[in-house]
């Protein structure tokens, strides 16, 4: 029996068919190392200032300082890193745009080999080349070629404003903890509060990266709690000079 309409394989739901998974690890990227830098680098100056002194207000003022400072670095160095990603990008994709306009034969026969190189035959190939610059001989050559999806470019703002955000979130937890709790245990709170922070934080990017959380928390968690003993020692070591 035969069906006038084509018959539409069913896609396995672990894994990503729509949207782009280069921008979605983009932003998970840009979002987790904020966190991250968040609060590991902000931890790192609570704690290194508590431990040349005790005094409440001085311990915020340093740590309001880094949060502002460190979240307006991260947003800055995301949006250049990304803006210049994205320039090349458009500079790649012009130029192919120009060999497709003055050159369509070659460019043709380029788009063929290269699927001959993935395992087609050439009989196959030149009719898959032919039938995709049919339908869009540019996004065709760009991924093929360059590996870009033109309609899917890297966005610095989004990178930014992620980084930003995240940064900030992710410092508030050190700066809050440190700042609130109580002069004699406000040390041990803010080292198991950041390390758990940290292990979240190392899983959930594991999870949605769908790589082994174990490494990526002991990552996180050995990071933070050894910059944090540092900043603590020269704050120490600093203090006790003053």
């Amino acid at each position: 029996m035969t069906s006038d309409s084509t018959e539409v394989p069913a896609l396995h739901a672990d894994e990503p068919h729509e949207g782009s998974v280069a921008s979605r690890l983009n932003w998970l990227r840009a979002g987790v190392l904020g966190a991250n830098d968040g609060i590991v680098s902000t931890a790192g100056i609570v704690v290194g200032v508590a431990g040349a002194t005790g005094e409440r207000h001085t311990i915020l003022i340093a740590g309001v300082a880094g949060l502002v400072a460190g979240a307006l670095s991260m947003a800055a160095g995301e949006y250049v890193s990304v803006s210049t990603q994205r320039d090349t990008e458009q500079a790649l994709l012009a130029k192919e745009r120009r060999e497709l306009l003055e050159e369509p034969e070659e460019e043709l026969a380029e788009l063929a080999y290269m699927y001959e190189q993935k395992g087609l035959s050439p009989e196959l190939a030149i009719r898959v080349a032919e039938e995709l610059t049919e339908r869009d001989a540019l996004a065709a050559h760009a991924e093929v070629e360059l590996g870009i999806d033109p309609g899917d470019l890297a966005n610095p703002w989004h990178a930014a404003w992620a980084s930003m955000i995240a940064f900030t979130v992710g410092a508030l937890l050190p700066l809050l903890t440190i700042t609130l709790a109580g002069a004699s245990t406000r040390l041990w709170v803010t080292v198991g509060s950041v390390a758990a922070a940290l292990a979240l934080t190392g899983y959930v990017s594991a999870w949605m990266g769908e790589a082994d959380p174990r490494r990526a928390v002991l990552r996180n968690v050995g990071g933070g709690l050894l910059a944090m003993l540092v900043t603590y020692l020269i704050g120490q070591a600093v203090g006790s000079q003053v």
